[in-house]
This record gives structure tokens, C-alpha cells and sequence, in this order.
């Protein structure tokens, strides 16, 4: 059995406090639900030059 120490988690990437294990990499419900706003607004998208392609353009 491997009896070494789990490793050291890393903070909440929303606020900085531990991140606990049923809201992973969260700390809690309230930072996932957060990024989950973050991520519908478009927030963490990429800018680039490219023009969209004729299927994803909307109609």
C-alpha cells in the first residue's frame, strides 16, 4: 500500500481559500457557480484573427 501523503491541493482559482473536495478545484458551490458565469458571458474566451467559419456563423 502506498502510504505517502495525498498530494497538497491547490487554492480556489476564484477567491484564493483552500479548495474543498465535493466543489473541486473550488472551495465552495457559491466560486464554481462564479466561473460557471464566467464561463456563459464568454469571459474566458481567446481572441484571434481568424474569420468564424460559414457553419458557425449565426443565421
Amino acid at each position: 500500500m502506498d502510504d505517502s501523503p495525498p498530494p497538497p491541493s491547490r487554492p480556489c482559482p476564484i477567491c484564493g481559500k483552500p479548495a474543498r473536495q465535493p466543489y473541486q478545484p473550488f472551495c465552495s458551490r457559491r466560486c464554481a457557480q462564479i466561473d460557471l458565469g464566467r464561463w456563459l458571458k464568454g469571459a474566458y474566451r481567446i481572441e484571434t484573427d481568424e474569420s468564424p467559419d460559414d457553419d458557425e456563423v449565426e443565421r
